[in-house]
């Protein structure tokens, strides 16, 4: 693979959120860039405006005559399209060359120095974060981020000079391993993708792997609670991070008034009176993670402290629609239990005397059939849960397997209820609601403002 030389990329899955990051990345070196993906999003369709041909059909015949050329097109696809794809089809039976996302991703990366986020959750907004930090500071990013930051409104981040590449690794499919990080964060190891993996000793035996690929001198920060026991090649340095242990970690935390600030503690340096610019407990992890890999790299200790301060958040995590005394409504990406589990807690540090109603879609059948008692536990951490239908994805209907599994082991405290996508809103409409969140990883985003009109004519 040759990005010099390549004249057109094809996207099949174009409206990934890692994948559009590719597409934005090959439009500004200003190659031809086209794609399918199944359905339209404000994702794709902004990717419209900014260049890109994109259809929603799978229609050989609607691919340009300039992706047709296999010496001068790369094709760049999702392993959650099915095999057998007819554009798929089309390409691998031209002889086209063909890469995941994460290969694309790899090639590019190789020629910096890679600061890569891995783990089963808070990958995204410690990425993001990492980036904004290495962004406003005088060192600088490129990034390719699993969300869109809402400093920058965009998943790309483009640098000139900077030697670094923010990226956030993927374990699904184990994409990860084609990356070559000089630092990287692992977040979290608890088990996921057991689709993909089958156990859980595999599946961290994936990330062991992983870290052997971390290149000599450089580092990896993983947190203190993961259980993973890497296998660093020797002059990697490694380091570990938490609320308040490890080798970074926060001191002298304050909650309160809407606001959350802490001491940042390094090996080698201190930096007091940290303010999260999204105050939500699980930043004060993902922070201190931040922190230490924009520190790593070179920013400043006044950089640091003024980007956390400045830090906006990324759309879909823990993401505001509404917020007053009266009611509040936001939506959270938590697609796994610990996720959830730590999104509700949050919520109750925020708003401690008030009723968290926690709306749920489940995200996979084999994530719900593998995890479902977990969620049921994590979701009636709420005063009250809502399910609705089970978001497929990429995946064929298991049987036996629904949002009905975690809807009846729901713990007897919590008041449950159960709505099909199409019941949900008037539903909605006549049920009392206080503090709403939004849990999952489906399409229910999509159903947002509607939700947000519902309540808003209520005040």
């Amino acid at each position: 693979m040759n990005i010099e030389t390549i004249q057109s990329v094809y996207f099949v899955g174009a409206g990934g959120i890692g994948m559009s990051a590719l597409i934005r990345y090959f439009l500004s070196l200003g190659k031809q860039v086209a794609g399918y993906d199944r359905t339209p999003s404000a994702l794709t369709e902004q990717l419209i405006l900014e260049g890109a041909a994109i259809h929603y059909q799978e229609d050989v015949q609607l691919i340009p005559a300039g992706c047709r050329r296999p010496e001068s097109t790369l094709v760049v696809y999702t392993p959650a399209v099915p095999a057998d794809h007819a554009e798929l089809c089309y390409f691998r039976a031209g002889g086209f060359e063909m890469a995941k996302r994460a290969q694309v991703l790899g090639t590019i990366t190789r020629s910096s120095k890679a600061l890569c986020v891995a783990g089963t959750h808070g990958k995204t907004t410690t990425s993001t974060m990492a980036a904004h930090l290495l962004h406003q500071s005088h060192v600088g990013c490129t990034a390719f981020l699993g969300g869109i930051s809402k400093n920058y409104h965009t998943n790309l981040l483009l640098s000139q000079s900077s030697p670094y590449t923010v990226i956030e690794a993927d374990e699904f499919d184990r994409s990860f391993h084609w990356l070559s990080p000089w630092i990287s964060v692992i977040t979290a190891t608890d088990p996921d993708h057991l689709d993909i993996y089958g156990t859980r000793e595999a599946y961290l035996e994936s990330f062991r792997h992983y870290t052997t690929l971390i290149q000599k001198g450089g580092a990896l920060i993983i947190h203190q609670d993961s259980s993973l026991q890497p296998c660093l090649q020797e002059g990697v340095h490694c380091y570990t991070y938490g609320r308040e242990g490890g080798d970074f970690h926060a001191e002298h935390i304050r909650i309160g008034g809407g606001e959350i600030l802490f001491d940042w503690v390094a090996p080698d340096a201190r930096i007091n009176d940290v303010r999260l610019g999204v105050p939500i407990s699980i930043n004060i992890d993902n922070g201190v993670a931040a922190m230490a890999l924009a520190h790593l790299a070179g920013a400043t200790d006044e950089e640091l402290k003024q980007g956390m301060e400045s830090f906006r958040g990324v759309d879909r995590r823990f993401d505001f629609y509404l917020k007053t005394e009266r009611l509040v409504l936001l939506s959270d990406y938590a697609h796994h239990p610990a996720e959830i589990a730590q999104s509700i807690r949050s919520l109750r540090e925020l708003y401690a005397d008030r009723r968290i109603t926690a709306l749920f879609q489940p995200h996979l059948y084999s994530r719900t059939r593998d995890f479902y008692r977990e969620f049921a536990q994590a979701l009636s951490l709420a005063d009250e849960a809502i399910l609705t239908d089970l978001y497929p994805a990429r995946e064929a209907p298991i049987e036996g397997v629904s949002s009905r599994l975690i809807f009846n082991n729901l713990l007897p405290q919590v008041e449950k209820h159960y709505c099909t996508k199409e019941e949900l809103l008037p539903f909605l409409n006549h049920h009392p609601v206080d503090v709403l969140v939004v849990l999952g990883a489906g399409d229910l985003d999509d159903r947002m403002n509607d939700i947000l009109q519902l309540l808003e004519k209520r005040l």
